[in-house]
Order: C-alpha cells, then structure tokens, then sequence
C-alpha cells in the first residue's frame, strides 16, 4: 500500500495504490483523518492504482464522508477502475459520494 497527498488548487488530493482491505483500510483511514484533522475541507480521493477494496474500506470512505459534511467540507472521488467502481455501485454509494473521471474533474466539482 502506497499513499500520497498532494495539496492542488485549494484541495488535498490523495493518491492510493494497492489494496484497500481490512490491512490498508486503516493506513487510508489515517492518512484521511490526519488531513481532516489538519482542517482541510476539500479531499480529492485518486483512486487510479487502486486494484481492491473491501467493506472495511468502504466504511473509511462513508467515515471520512461524514466528518467532512459535518465541517462543511467534501470528499470527491476519482478514476475508479471498473472493478472498484462495481463495489461502491453495488454497496449503494455512487448515490452517496460524487464521482468523477479525472482529478481534474475531481478539482472542479
């Protein structure tokens, strides 16, 4: 597992590689809550090396959500391969999260 942040017109946008399951969710789940912590409002989630993810990984994203809404800030996802995007649809949450292409995209929204 391999996490970046990076900070790009006014977001935070981090890049993660590997598989998010019940061994990497909680490396992603501290990368995220340190940035919260940090103030950002604005998280862009680069999903474009990410092979898997489990419902523990899931539940870090819905986690993240919420602490986020609640400050008034957001969580926006981005390049999902087809696999992972099938997880989030099936789980309900492309209802849930805003999705996007590109991290360009992402920026925009």
């Amino acid at each position: 597992m391999k996490i970046e942040k990076e900070g790009k017109d006014g977001a935070v946008v981090v890049r993660i590689a590997g598989r998010i399951d019940t061994t990497g969710s909680s490396e992603v789940s501290d990368a995220i809550k340190e940035i919260i912590e940090s103030g950002e409002k604005k998280i862009v989630v680069n999903f474009s090396q990410v092979e898997y993810i489990s419902s523990s990984g899931l539940r870090v994203f819905i986690s993240a959500l919420k602490q986020l809404k609640n400050t008034g800030g957001s969580l926006i996802l981005c390049d999902l391969k087809p696999f992972v995007y099938e997880v989030f649809d099936l789980a309900g949450f492309t209802r849930i999260f805003v999705i996007c292409d590109t991290v360009e995209e992402a920026l925009k929204a």
